[in-house]
């Protein structure tokens, strides 16, 4: 079926690399992210931004971006910046962590992998969660086995959706950028994979999403839209069976 009827042809070569997004893409967890957009907030007031400049109805990303910036322009000292990215790391990781428990496989991640894995692809995963709560996510729910490259907010350097970290993967695994696939399930995934150059699939969360969620992600560059991790797999030609 071609991409005129809505769906995209087989995409087998030249791609060689699949890089995922985390949650909401492979593992469904409960992630109290209205408490960790506030606490970002907090900390940066308390090193130095002025109240009402940031807006929790930014994503973290956005919030620490903007908080980074307005703290340079105020010629805050390195150490107190320092401090700044520190106690928010420290912060948000805690309130991560409090999720495992819960954490669980989107339904036929495991599939999925598996039959990527004996295909031959190069698999990793690029996320804004910490390097602690990644692994322990994949080890809880069995699916770390299938990635040997791991790229995380805890990494030095830029993190998603800075398209710099994408590509840093990507050098790691040694695939070529037009070789290579982001899929994940949000807006800044479509944004990272596309300013870095990267082939993008959208997946829509479990339950649909917002209505438009599918034409909002088209509009932004998705090659393709996935209902869920099966048809994600007829995008990929490969057959779902159960893991081993």
């Amino acid at each position: 079926m071609d991409a005129s009827e809505g769906r995209p042809p087989p995409f087998l070569e030249p791609l060689l690399g699949i890089v995922f997004d985390l949650d909401g893409t492979l593992v469904v967890s409960d992630h109290d992210f209205g408490r960790m957009r506030h606490e970002a907030v907090r900390v940066a007031e308390k090193y130095g931004v002025i109240p009402g400049h940031l807006s929790i109805e930014q994503t973290i990303a956005e919030i620490l971006t903007a908080a980074r910036l307005e703290l340079d322009s105020s010629g805050a000292p390195e150490g107190q910046k320092f401090r700044f990215e520190a106690e928010v790391r420290q912060t948000i990781d805690a309130i991560e962590m409090e999720a495992l428990p819960k954490t669980q496989a989107r339904a036929g991640a495991d599939e999925l992998l598996s039959a990527l894995a004996r295909r031959g692809f190069r698999l990793a995963v690029l996320t804004r969660s910490s390097d602690e709560f990644c692994r322990a996510a994949l080890r809880k729910t069995g699916l770390l086995q299938y990635f040997a490259y791991l790229r995380t907010r805890s990494a030095p350097g830029p993190s998603k959706p800075d398209p710099e970290a994408l590509r840093l993967l990507l050098r790691e695994m040694e695939i070529p950028f037009d070789r290579s696939l982001l899929v994940g399930d949000h807006r800044l995934d479509g944004e990272c994979a596309t300013r870095a150059g990267v082939r993008f699939y959208a997946i829509l969360p479990e339950g649909g999403g917002d209505p438009g969620l599918a034409d909002r992600f088209r509009a932004n560059g998705a090659a393709a839209v996935a209902r869920d991790v099966r048809e994600l797999g007829e995008f990929l030609d490969v057959a779902l069976t159960p893991a081993p």
